[in-house]
């Protein structure tokens, strides 16, 4: 495909081809597969710069490249975000503690289409409410992702997640949101997970974007500490979060990042 010709809705999001799913399946499938392969190594003990560690090894193994290392001064393969970290946490010489819950998230480049995912990760023995936390984030994330669909809005899937969430008595982030991506790692439009049914940009075949619930357990203000990049919960609450990178098809979407071996939930 001539990658140039993509078209722009008026709003500035690009419209990519039918031909150009399939290199947004092969970053998002590589993606979702190193999730997949760092999750035994997910226990009590682990520096979380060794997960980072064995996630850049992954990405080299298989010729990718990360999005991550030198995106804005960012020197690591992933974010990883533990328990009131609710996002963009950074990999470090921090061991995980029983009980522990994370996210990580990997965007990888594979032929120049960037694959970017999320998930969520447990060490050791989960709680309850944790687990509680975990099954509405995910779930908030899938109801968003059946309201895409040529003809609804990005307002509908804010609304699908945020009323969810809500009725759970769980908060819904609102400093963070998904994005466009495909040839770029970020782009028109942005995401909210929150929103009235009907409004924003209508949904056309062709738009790449994510979809990424931050869900806490106590209020949905956050704060960034001084590393400028790790967002935290202003009250400690938990926090977690799914991420999904889709494409928008003629009769609803496809999923780019679905787990190859369906790990991509952390108890099923």
């Amino acid at each position: 495909m001539d990658k140039s010709r993509a078209r722009l809705t008026r709003e500035g999001i690009r419209l990519y081809n039918p031909s150009d799913f399939e290199g947004m399946h092969k970053s998002g499938r590589l993606a979702a597969e190193i999730l997949d392969r760092i999750a035994p190594l997910v226990v009590p003990g682990v520096l979380t710069a060794d997960l980072d560690k064995a996630i850049e090894d992954m990405v080299n193994e298989a010729g990718a490249k990360s999005a991550t290392i030198g995106y804005k001064g960012y020197k690591h393969a992933s974010c990883i975000s533990i328990n009131h970290v609710v996002c963009h946490g950074i990999p470090s010489d921090k061991r995980l503690k029983d009980g522990d819950i994370l996210n990580i998230d990997v965007t990888v480049i594979v032929d120049g289409w960037y694959g970017d995912t999320s998930r969520m990760y447990v060490a050791g023995k989960l709680s309850r409410k944790a687990e509680r936390l975990i099954q509405v984030t995910h779930d908030a994330l899938m109801k968003g992702i059946e309201a895409v669909k040529p003809g609804n809005t990005f307002g509908d899937v804010g609304h699908a997640i945020q009323t969810y969430v809500e009725a759970q008595r769980m908060t819904i982030v609102r400093d963070f949101c998904g994005h466009g991506l495909g040839l770029v790692f970020h782009a028109p439009p942005n995401v909210l997970h929150y929103g009235r049914a009907g409004t924003g940009s209508t949904f056309e075949e062709g738009m790449f974007f994510t979809i990424e619930p931050m869900v806490n357990l106590g209020r949905p203000e956050t704060k960034v500490l001084a590393d400028d990049w790790t967002a935290v919960t202003r009250d400690k609450s938990l926090s977690a979060q799914f991420e999904h990178s889709i494409g928008v098809t003629p009769d609803g979407c496809e999923i780019f990042t679905l787990s190859p071996t369906g790990k991509f939930h952390p108890t099923y």
